[in-house]
């Protein structure tokens, strides 16, 4: 995917992105950036997590569940 960039293009962004936000921006927007990155990775973590857990019932589909066991206990 990098492979067609060499250390010259490397230097050359580097030194537009020092010119465009500064040199005391720069840790900020690391900074910043980094935190973005947690918050989104740990969201979807969540998301995952979310998909493995059995979906509650609603509470008209809970009521239904009980009134058809006890039919079918009848029966």
């Amino acid at each position: 995917m990098l492979s067609g960039i060499g250390t010259t293009e490397i230097l050359l962004v580097l030194a537009v992105v020092v010119l465009l936000f500064g040199a005391k921006k720069l840790p900020e927007l690391a900074r910043g950036s980094g935190r973005a990155l947690r918050i989104f990775k740990t969201e979807i973590k969540g998301l995952s997590d979310d998909d493995d857990k059995p979906e509650p019932l609603d509470a008209a589909e809970a009521d239904k569940k009980p009134e058809q066991s006890k039919k079918s206990e009848q029966s």
